[in-house]
């Protein structure tokens, strides 16, 4: 049988490098891309809405699949989207360099939200090993 560790990997989307290209580098060149393009904030925002929201549905689904610690927490926070798309649609106005500072939090919060939690609770919950479905 195997352990608990080696279930929750196999079952880690962070696993699979072309997953996490697709679903995490891709987003992150996107949003990159298209900050020295000169277009319109309603197009950086689908851009950056987009990409943002595909790394939180990544992180949250693969919390369920295999229990990841980090991802219960950095799902959520890529739901920063929903402050990029109220950007862009002129809802918020954090500043006339609003763009560069949703994207120092990104960085920021992604990376601390990345490291402290693993680093303080290890890689994997306890008891989702054997879990086939979410209850």
């Amino acid at each position: 049988m195997k352990s608990d560790a080696t279930t929750c990997e196999s079952r880690d989307i962070l696993s699979r490098r072309w997953l996490v290209f697709t679903l995490y580098w891709l987003p992150a060149i996107a949003i990159l891309a298209v900050g020295p393009l000169a277009i319109s904030n309603g197009w950086r925002a689908v851009v950056w809405t987009v990409a943002l929201a595909t790394m939180g549905m990544a992180c949250i689904v693969n919390a369920l699949r295999c229990g990841r610690v980090h991802c219960y927490v950095t799902g959520p926070f890529f739901f920063l989207a929903l402050v990029a798309l109220s950007y862009g649609l002129g809802i918020l106005y954090p500043g006339r360099n609003g763009w560069n500072l949703l994207g120092l939090i990104a960085l920021i919060g992604a990376i601390a939200l990345w490291c402290l939690p693993e680093m303080f609770l290890g890689r994997y919950r306890r008891g989702r090993a054997d879990h086939g479905n979410v209850r």
